[in-house]
């Protein structure tokens, strides 16, 4: 069982920034994918950004050049982050940290608890 905990949302105005973080403990394994996803409301969830145990991310184009995604790897472990910057109002959404291991033909996908971001006008 993986472990997420989710943490970093709030209120901010627009321009302002942000930083989640999301910390993945329990049976996890070296070679992963995590990244973030968020939906708001009456919208589908939309990949946000994603980052690989190689360091290779992808992000969506409406937060190229604003947001980062970054994660450290420790043994019992890995934490991602999204540090969100020149954050806008269509920003708002719950943001979901989602931890993905492929083991042969299998897909292993956990997803947090979500963590509201709100961008005021």
């Amino acid at each position: 069982q993986v472990r997420l905990v989710e943490s970093g949302g709030g209120l901010v105005q627009a321009g302002g920034s942000l930083r989640l973080s999301c910390a993945a403990s329990g049976s996890i394994f070296s070679i992963n994918t995590m990244g973030w996803y968020r939906q708001a409301p009456g919208k589908q969830r939309e990949l946000v950004a994603t980052t690989t145990s190689g360091g290779r991310t992808n992000y969506t184009d409406s937060v190229k050049g604003r947001f980062t995604i970054s994660r450290d790897n420790a043994k019992d472990k890995d934490t991602v982050y999204l540090q969100m910057n020149s954050l806008k109002p269509e920003d708002t959404a719950v943001y979901y940290c989602n931890y993905v291991v492929v083991i042969g033909p299998v897909k292993y996908d956990h997803w947090g608890q979500g963590t509201q971001v709100t961008v005021s006008s």
